[in-house]
């Protein structure tokens, strides 16, 4: 168990060093170089390291569904949603969201089975654990909000 905390914490501050280097670069590029940017040399590290690791079993892919080919383009829906989730948010702003909207939907398909996966029981307890992750963002933004207007009164 520690074991996958650790790997959570080390992925959740990768993907929010990923999205603010992706941000960076949508500001230069645009939408469309970022996305093919990060996906592209993502697939090339991918490859390089599966090469490494896994040698030719990389390209057995006889357990595959159908339904799995198509996990590029949700890659792609989001690279696109982040970069302009922080473009027009703020990175904080908008990675908090994206985080509470990644543990919700999560929920929803764990307790419904939903993607093959094993039904887990919905509880009160998960629901008030989402609500204040939701509650927090919004003392967030609002507390942020009224910083701000202080400031541009005092001006």
């Amino acid at each position: 168990m520690i074991l996958g905390i650790i790997f959570a914490v080390i992925a959740g501050s990768l993907v929010s060093m990923q999205n603010i280097f992706n941000s960076k670069v949508n500001e230069h590029e645009g939408t469309w170089t970022t996305t093919s940017l990060v996906l592209g040399l993502g697939f090339l590290a991918s490859l390089a390291f599966g090469l490494l690791f896994e040698g030719k079993h990389l390209f057995i892919l006889e357990n595959m569904k159908p339904w799995h080919w198509g996990i590029g383009i949700i890659g792609v829906g989001v690279v696109t949603c982040v970069v302009q989730g922080m473009r027009h948010l703020g990175p904080t702003y908008a990675i908090s969201i994206i985080l509470t909207s990644q543990l919700g939907f999560a929920l929803l398909w764990d307790s419904l089975g939903w993607l093959g996966l094993d039904q887990v029981p919905f509880t009160s307890k998960q629901l008030i654990g989402v609500l204040v992750i939701v509650g927090g963002i919004v003392v967030f933004k609002i507390g942020g909000r009224s910083e701000k207007l202080e400031t541009v009164k005092m001006t």
